[in-house]
């Protein structure tokens, strides 16, 4: 039986505070790309990153609106949805 591959929706934590959303088939090799500064070229400028949430899901389509439906956020929101609001020490 073949596995299935999995698609995953992920944010990173530059290092100017600012949030990340991205899609990716393999996110250690995705958050390389980005320290390595071959990533998004949004975060090319603001490294280093660091991972703070992944979720995998079976079909691409599902990952890439997950990280539309993210990018749509205020910043208030991507904190209540990441577990960070209230938390001013992780800024």
């Amino acid at each position: 039986m073949e596995k299935a591959s999995e698609h995953y929706f992920y944010v990173l934590k530059s290092g100017d505070g600012s949030f990340y959303g991205g899609y990716t088939t393999d996110v250690q090799r995705r958050v390389r790309q980005h320290n390595d500064g071959k990533g998004a070229k949004y975060t090319r400028s603001k490294g280093p990153v660091k991972l703070i949430y992944t979720e995998a899901f079976e079909t691409k389509g599902e990952a890439l609106r997950a990280e539309y439906r993210f990018k749509k956020l205020t910043r208030k929101q991507k904190e209540k949805f990441l577990g960070l609001a209230g938390d001013r020490d992780d800024q």
